[in-house]
This record gives structure tokens, sequence and C-alpha cells, in this order.
């Protein structure tokens, strides 16, 4: 079991749904997002603990991923004013908040299947003078920033065991790989954090403790990590914090321990799955299936309000015959 934060250097008090804490690094208050009638998200406070991993969990259409879209300039809030190091980022674009140093990765991944593995890692990163028009047309303006970027990308794709496949197109590696190789390429800007978003979505069981232990080396690099995840194995294994969302609102905040057991959470994210034993395998694994809908069913509403479609509701969960 690797070595948890202690809650004596996150804590500032007593836990409880947007409590304070000793060193925020993120700082959100009344953030709120409507979709037509529907309010996705509603937060009313939120602080991230400075270098320590934070789990985001919740249930199905509890607005984690519009959060972190939020947060990050992917979607803009009806109100709200958020905080990263003490810098306003309220209506900054999303490429200006990867500058700042806090960027995210996605539950479906965007690698650029067309070019390579070292192709789409220098793309990441930052101060490319290459970039300017025309100063990309004099190459011994860029050459020396170049040779840096791709020593550097080189050095990742050896840490995150993808330098075998440098020069092979993203679109050829398995899914668990291009979940590694977009959290190597945000590596590529330096961040001061990070956001993973269901970083073990689609991923094959054997690259699972791989991907765990990148994570937890993020930590030991001083990045802070913030995380949606429905494995409630991998959360109680690697969190060092908890925060619990339902209905776009923070129901819950504390210590993993602590919240698994909190009546408000058992009832808010287990719901229906209140028999299923999440101490074996299968049980994750039968929550877990459902519930990985949730990613792509809010990026479809959030695609399909920018376009003025309206999609037809969600199926509900079926009813279990004996309660």
């Amino acid at each position: 079991m690797p070595e948890k934060t202690p809650l004596s250097a996150i804590l500032d008090g007593a836990a409880s749904p947007g409590c304070a804490k000793k060193d925020p690094i993120l700082v959100a208050d009344r953030v709120t997002r409507q979709f037509g009638g529907l309010t996705a998200v509603d937060v009313g406070h939120l602080e991230v603990p400075r270098g320590a991993i934070t789990a985001l969990i919740g249930p199905n259409g509890a607005g984690k991923t519009t959060l972190f879209n939020l947060l990050t300039g992917f979607d803009k809030p009806n109100t709200g004013r958020w905080t990263f190091d003490g810098a306003s980022l309220a209506g900054v674009p999303a490429y200006r908040v990867a500058r700042r140093g806090m960027v995210r990765t996605f539950q479906l991944t965007k690698a650029l299947n067309g070019m390579t593995v070292i192709e789409n890692m220098r793309l990441g990163a930052g101060r490319q003078p290459g970039e300017n028009l025309f100063t990309g047309l004099v190459r011994p303006l860029w050459r020396q920033r170049e040779a840096e970027i791709t020593a550097q990308a080189e050095t990742l794709l050896a840490r995150f065991k993808l330098d075998t496949k440098r020069d092979d197109f993203a679109g050829s590696l398995s899914g668990g790989q291009r979940k590694l190789l977009e959290m190597a390429r945000a590596l590529m800007s330096e961040p001061t954090m990070i956001m993973l978003d269901e970083p073990m979505a689609g991923v094959n069981p054997a690259l699972t403790q791989s991907l765990l232990e990148h994570i937890l080396s993020l930590k030991d690099d001083g990045t802070t990590v913030l995380f949606v995840e429905h494995d409630m194995h991998m959360v109680n294994e690697i969190a060092d914090w908890v925060v619990v969302m339902a209905e776009g609102r923070i129901v819950a905040e504390g210590a993993p321990g602590t919240v698994m057991s909190d009546p408000a959470v058992i009832d808010a994210y287990l719901g229906a799955h209140h028999d299923t034993d999440l101490g074996t395998v299968e049980g994750r694994l039968a929550v877990a299936e459902e519930m990985e809908s949730e990613v792509v069913r809010e990026e479809a509403e959030h695609e399909a309000e920018e376009a003025g479609v309206e999609l037809p509701p969600a199926e509900p969960a079926a009813e279990e015959e004996t309660r």
C-alpha cells in the first residue's frame, strides 16, 4: 500500500462537503451549468489540496466530467468563478489553462491517430518558437528547441514503456497504450496539476497496475492529481482524499475509508447496487460496466447542446426484482 498524505496536511478543520483545505491549489465557488432545464453541475464550494491525489467519484450522470470541462475551459458555466494557484481561470480558454499548468486527459482518448507516437508527444510541449508563422520558416531559430522537446518526449516514452512504439501510428496502439500515451503527452507541458478522466476505463487488466504506478509517480514528482474513477478498489488504494458528487452537487468529502462508509455516499453512489459486494472483482466490474457510459452520455449531451439537437432521455436502470 503506497504511503498516503496525512489528513493533518490536507484538512483545515472538519471534513464536510466543500470543506477548507490547508493549501488548496484549486478553489471553485458557485459553479453551475444548465443544459436546458437540467442542472448538470451545482457546486457551491470546492477546494483541491495541493500535492495530493484526489478522487472525484459519484453515480452515473453526477456531473463529474462536466465539472472537468468547466474547470479546464472546454465548456462555459452559467455562473461561478474559480482560481488555480491563486490566479482566476474563469473565462480562460482551454489552451491558456494548460499553459498555466493545469492539464487534463479524456475518458475517450484524444490521440491523433494519423500521426506517430513521437509526433503526438511533441505536440504536447509548450514554448515552441516554430509555431510562429515567420519563425517557423527559419529552421535555426527553432531547431534547438525541437531537439530539447524530442529528448524530453523520448524520456517520457521510456518511462511509460512506449519507447518501442516511438515511430508507430497512434491509431495502431491498444486502448491501454493510448491511455498511457495521453498521460505521457500531458506531462510534456510539465503541469503543476493533472486531471485524469477515468484513466482505467477500457484498459486491459494487464496495464492497470502500470497505470496505477504512473499516477502514484506523478504525486512523487510533486504534481497534484485529480481523477474521476468508478473502481472503488483503485480509489481506496491510491487516493489521499475523495470528493463525492451526486446530481451535480458535492455531497461528501473525506478520506477513502471514511467516505465509503458514509450513509449519504452509500445512498447516492451505490443506490441500486447496495447488495453488490464491492470487495470482489466481479462486484466492482458489475458496477463499473454500468457506469462507464456516464462520460459518453455527458459528452454527447454537450455536443448536442452546441448543435441545438435534443437527445432522447437516457434509459432508466432496470429495477431489481427484490429489495
